[in-house]
């Protein structure tokens, strides 16, 4: 069990990885746009507000992958507040600009907390 949380650990970093390029580097490419749903009047209008939003997914990410390379109970630690921070994280969003984002971020990162929970 394990190995298979550490595995939904690593598909949240990489999720919040790819989230970090969409809204830090392809926001208002054709990509991006498609990943936001904005036109391209808002995707630029929006860009630096993203950009900072990227970043911070950025430190999810960066967190959860300290969290799978650090001993416990460093590295159990981490991977606990960082996966609380993206349930938390997607359930505000979910409320306040998305409900997608509940089922995108929210639901997959409740899974690995509980896989990483019941696995320690």
């Amino acid at each position: 069990m394990p190995l298979t949380a550490d595995i939904l650990v690593a598909l949240i970093a990489l999720l919040h990885a790819y989230i970090l390029v969409m809204e830090m580097f392809l926001w208002e490419k054709a990509t991006g746009r498609r990943f936001s749903g904005f036109d391209a009047e808002m995707a630029r209008a929006t860009a630096p507000m993203a950009a900072n939003q990227g970043l911070y997914n950025g430190f999810i990410a960066a967190g959860l992958v300290w969290g799978l390379v650090a001993d416990d109970p460093t590295g159990f630690s981490a991977k606990v507040f960082f996966l609380s921070c993206v349930v938390v994280a997607g359930i505000y969003g979910a409320a306040t600009a998305n409900r997608r984002i509940l089922f995108a971020q929210a639901l997959p990162g409740a899974l690995a907390l509980s896989a990483v929970l019941v696995a320690h």
